[in-house]
């Protein structure tokens, strides 16, 4: 098909891609066509599957392949035009919901650099049918099985084993089980907060979140966030002036900048709290993603005082939207009677395929191979990145997400918007920030971010910008 040049200072697999981009696009590849399978182009080439693996997964990310799953790998069709009556904006562009809304429309030919999600390659084979099968066969009534409110008692015990595995005291009677961490936020803020009441944030932090709580009449305190954690000194000045019910927290793999807690940080923050009665929600819907053993407040604190929550969404599926609460009884009644009220109870399938993944051990393996792609990922983002002319604070320990700052001068606000007309999702540090102040800070998903086209856009930019201020200096100088 073609030939690699070994000898020159181009990855491999930055090769293969650009060469079956090259043949999509000339239509050599027609749409619909059969690519080699990866062992096949491998052996074709002279080089391991992953490296085939890596160029196909960039490839997909690009919308120009698809996987079949066993069939294996198709040049995607042309996409055709949606007609834009079609597509409702449920904002302004790069508000919060129209931000959340970009990641699930998937629209054609927009590369989702800053989206919260992985690529729909990566999950593909997470639930094959014969799981949803067999999951089905575990209760007589099939899809006429109704689910507990707090959820089926053997998922619970699952997931309670999985928490055990971090060194979090869990029993299925410390858990119920949400639509996912959306979910969780919102059964928290109705069972904990009344309109006007402070509550606490890291800054920055999820914007989806800070919507929720102002659309309710919360008071959003924000504490700034550290690499290392929370900003201590902050958080007790906070409590002390605001008197706060609630802190929202994510200690691991936090959402945009990828950091988390050091144990140290997570000890102090447990002592301030329980000083001033302030309850915590610790947020982990990012920590299927850390690839080694990190400290949670759940951990520390026993549940005491510590509201828990996790979500498979991310890592599994969005198709399976699944997600639990984990807390000491007295705090997880008022939790489980908000649920009721809500939606009463969340959907039998998906808590029967949920527990057949965890029963079986194909969860655990399937994040294993997830964490070996957001590792790779990770390293041949930042290289890209980084020769683009972004500079990373502190690119942490794994996960999804890269902090990166644009270089002095740049309008972050006119870059996503030029980006987006481009057809590359950016995401501003502003929209990260509680108090909405200006950031130079873009946050990039690794997954998406390796792709060549963000890299050359970037660079490009930069360089553009750069020419025109030397110009502007230059034309100075003369005058």
């Amino acid at each position: 098909m073609f030939s690699l040049d070994r000898d020159a200072t181009v990855p491999l697999a930055d090769q293969i891609e650009a060469r079956l981009r090259a043949l999509i696009e000339g239509a050599q590849l027609p749409p619909g066509a059969r690519l080699s399978s990866i062992r096949q182009l491998a052996n074709q080439l002279g080089v391991s599957p992953n490296t085939v693996v890596t160029a196909y997964d960039r490839l997909v990310a690009a919308g120009l392949i698809e996987s079949r799953g066993t069939a294996g790998f198709f040049v995607c069709e042309a996409a055709s035009a949606v007609p834009s009556e079609a597509l409702l904006e449920a904002g302004e562009e790069q508000e919060p919901v129209w931000l959340a809304q970009q990641a699930n429309d998937q629209r054609a030919g927009v590369l989702l650099a800053s989206s919260g999600a992985l690529p729909a390659s990566w999950l593909s084979d997470a639930i094959p049918a014969a799981v949803v099968q067999r999951a089905l066969a575990r209760n007589d009534a099939g899809m006429a099985a109704r689910c507990p409110p707090q959820g089926l008692p053997e998922l619970r015990e699952r997931i309670a084993m999985l928490l055990r595995s971090q060194g979090i005291a869990a029993d299925a009677g410390r858990l119920l089980t949400t639509w996912g961490g959306t979910h969780a936020i919102d059964l928290i803020c109705r069972s904990y907060l009344q309109p006007g009441d402070a509550v606490l944030v890291e800054n920055p932090g999820y914007f989806l979140m800070f919507g929720r709580l102002r659309q309710a009449g919360y008071r959003i305190v924000p504490v700034a966030r550290r690499p290392e954690g929370v900003d201590l000194a902050a958080l007790e000045a906070a409590c002390r002036e605001h008197r706060p019910k609630l802190l929202f927290l994510q200690s691991v793999l936090h959402n945009p900048t990828g950091w988390s807690s050091s144990a140290a940080n997570l000890h102090r923050v447990l002592r301030i709290t329980h000083q001033h009665g302030v309850l915590i929600a610790e947020d982990d819907v990012q920590g299927h993603f850390h690839p080694g053993h990190p400290t949670r407040l759940a951990q520390l604190s026993g549940l005491e005082g510590v509201i828990y929550y996790s979500s498979f969404c991310k890592a599994l599926s969005p198709a399976l939207r699944l997600g639990y609460i984990a807390a000491e009884p007295a705090l997880l009644k008022p939790l489980l009677r908000e649920k009721i009220y809500s939606v009463l109870t969340t959907g039998a399938l998906n808590e029967l395929v949920l527990l057949e993944l965890l029963s079986t051990g194909r969860f655990r393996k399937h994040i294993d191979r997830l964490q070996q792609k957001l590792g790779a990922a990770r390293n041949a983002a930042a290289r890209r990145l980084r020769d683009a002319g972004v500079q990373l604070d502190h690119p942490g320990e794994g996960g999804l997400f890269l902090w990166g700052a644009v270089p002095r001068g740049v309008d972050v606000d006119e870059l996503v918007k030029d980006a987006y007309l481009n057809k590359i999702l950016l995401v501003r540090g502003a929209t990260f920030k509680a108090d909405a102040a200006a950031d130079p800070h873009i946050r990039f998903n690794v997954a998406f971010s390796q792709h060549v086209r963000l890299a050359e856009y970037l660079a490009q930019r930069f360089e553009a910008l750069a020419s025109a201020r030397s110009a502007l200096a230059r034309a100075g100088a003369l005058s």
